[in-house]
């Protein structure tokens, strides 16, 4: 494979490209494509595969990360009041590294580096012929569109249709065993827990394509706060926790609050045994090519009797009931 330091990387389509890649679901996908060694620059927030972490970090989180979710939320939530950007993205880096493609994202100002933090830092610049790629995947047909672009920017249009089809493939082949289950259990998947947040965006697709029925959540339309009144008269059969950017273990440092809430307990999914916790910083959350991962953990937990793809305690674990969680 020629070098994409190379001074002739602009010489055209298919040819090594300098990517910088500003939000970990585009980082797996420009990997998944097969470009691994293109990438140049990265977000703080890119974690996988692992040795992405020799690639230079181009941004970093304007707000302190520790804390409970109630506290992180605030921050947040101060800085976006103020009009404030909620990420720092080093623009004299990103210049140095003379990226041909850089991917960002306008889905969600709080999820990384905004599409208006990328036109911000490449404003001046006259040398270098940069293309912008910004995700916006509102729901799984946009994850496809995504991939379509990201391909076709890196001039591998092919590549990108294959692994469309191999998500698709491995989705279409959990539906299809989802079906034949007895039931299709009513889902609250929560993407936040102080203050409460359903997560919708892609996430009640997966539900669907694993055999669950979401709730509180419409597919295409963006995550919502709801109140613990809705969230009890729904009544959830099984209750997913998946707060944005945890992971099982942060996840569950914060499930004492949730399990606190008065009448969490009478809950049809917490009497049944039936919630669990998953990473979902590094599944649910990145809609790239581990969304299809994603929907077979959706299917062991909704229906263990028809799936064991064995990422239960590694991708998932069910939350264990103690005296104090009453």
């Amino acid at each position: 494979m020629p070098d994409p330091s190379d001074e002739n990387h602009n010489a055209g389509p298919g040819t090594p490209k300098r990517v910088a890649t500003l939000i970990a679901s585009a980082t797996e996908i420009v990997v998944a494509l097969g470009c691994r060694d293109w990438i140049v620059g990265r977000s703080h927030e890119c974690d996988f595969p692992a040795d992405i972490a020799t690639v230079p970090v181009l941004t970093e989180a304007k707000f302190p990360l520790d804390g409970s979710s109630h506290d992180i939320d605030q921050r947040v939530k101060t800085l976006v009041q103020e009009g404030a950007s909620v990420y720092r993205l080093d623009g004299e880096q990103l210049k140095a590294l003379r990226p041909d493609v850089i991917v960002t994202q306008d889905h969600c100002e709080v999820c990384a580096a905004s599409l208006k933090d990328v036109e911000d830092a490449i404003r001046d610049w006259t040398a270098h012929d940069t293309r912008v790629v910004s995700c916006r995947p509102n729901a799984l047909g946009d994850v496809w569109t995504d991939i379509g672009r990201i391909a076709e920017a890196l001039g591998v249009p092919g590549a990108g249709g294959a692994l469309i089809a191999a998500m698709r493939a491995r989705m279409d082949a959990v539906a299809a065993r989802a079906s034949l289950a007895a039931s299709r259990p009513r889902v609250l998947c929560v993407e936040w827990i102080d203050p409460l947040m359903a997560a919708a965006d892609w996430m009640p697709e997966l539900v669907d394509l694993a055999g669950g029925t979401s709730l509180l959540a419409e597919p295409g339309v963006h995550s919502r706060w709801i109140t613990r009144e809705e969230a009890l008269a729904a009544a959830p059969e099984v209750i997913v926790v998946m707060p944005c950017g945890y992971d099982i273990e942060r996840a569950s440092a914060d499930m004492p609050i949730l399990a606190a809430l008065p009448g969490f307990a009478e809950q049809p999914a917490v009497r049944a045994g039936r919630v669990a916790i998953v990473d979902g910083n590094q599944y649910f959350n990145r809609p790239g090519p581990r969304l299809a991962d994603s929907v077979e953990i959706l299917a062991e937990i909704l229906h263990p009797e028809l799936f064991d793809f064995g990422h239960k305690g590694r991708g998932w674990v069910q939350w264990q009931r103690t005296a104090s969680s009453d």
